[in-house]
């Protein structure tokens, strides 16, 4: 199969998800890593390491994407640097912990794991499962083991951590806004140690096809860069002339079919 088609169906999926990760308002990696596992599949990639894959491309996408959106942040002081540097502490640990657990696992289990994370989120979304701000920031012990525990989780299912990250916030007394910018600073750690570990870890695997640099997939990460920024804000516009309400609900069925593909079929 000639590189072309799939480079093209790579920024194809780029705008998708950055319209959708801007329409929604979460990070497109819980988007991308479905769409790439089945690309892969398409293409006739090992089952073995076809999800790894998409794990470690997804969080090289972020890179890029989480730079944008933490300069946009900065600069509307949405950012809380002082609960940043503990979490992203945890979360560069967490992370590289991450990447070893999902390559321990079987690609067949790894989609499994990943389908229950998106019915999870599904639930969250669909039904407004939001904490209840109810206690202070905690100090920066407590603050590094939790983002021990977000980037851990997040490396696995391949996402900036935004829909972990924002609810613990919340939590905690953080202003909305203040939430989603902390939480998007904290995607940058996520996504370079996560992206890194996953070269790393697949690096010299028999079964990766070519133009592949450990578990990281250059035209699925090229592609999906060159478009997934600019399509971002795109569905941000386009959020703000539709009901947020419908809107989260339409997505949570979409990741309900994600998640019963991974579990189901």
């Amino acid at each position: 199969m000639s590189i072309l088609i799939p480079f093209v169906s790579y920024m194809l999926l780029g705008a998708c998800a950055g319209t959708l990760a801007g329409l929604f308002g979460v990070g497109g990696g819980i988007i991308i890593v479905p769409a790439l596992v089945i690309a892969f599949e398409l293409q006739g990639m090992s089952p073995e390491i076809l999800t790894h894959m998409a794990v470690g491309t997804s969080l090289a996408t972020i890179v890029f994407t989480s730079i944008s959106s933490i300069r946009t942040h900065h600069q509307k002081q949405g950012v809380l640097w002082s609960i940043f540097k503990p979490l992203s502490v945890g979360i560069v640990v967490g992370a590289v912990l991450g990447v070893f657990t999902a390559g321990a696992l079987p690609g067949a289990v790894l989609q499994m794991v990943i389908g229950i994370f998106a019915l999870l989120i599904a639930a969250q979304m669909g039904f407004g499962l939001t904490p209840k701000a109810s206690r202070s920031v905690p100090g920066d012990q407590v603050l590094i083991g939790v983002g021990g525990g977000i980037g851990w989780a997040s490396a696995i299912f391949g996402i900036g951590g935004g829909s972990l990250t924002v609810p613990f916030l919340s939590w905690c007394n953080v202003r909305m806004q203040q939430a989603v910018g902390t939480s998007a600073a904290c995607g940058l750690p996520i996504a370079v140690a996560g992206a890194l570990t996953n070269v790393v870890e697949g690096w010299g695997n028999p079964a990766l096809p070519d133009l592949t640099t450990g578990y990281l997939y250059w035209p699925g990460l090229v592609g999906i860069v060159l478009t997934s920024v600019i399509f971002a804000r795109f569905g941000a516009n386009l959020a703000h002339k539709l009901s947020p309400t419908v809107l989260k609900k339409i997505f949570a069925l979409l990741l309900v079919v994600v998640g019963s593909k991974f579990l189901f079929f």
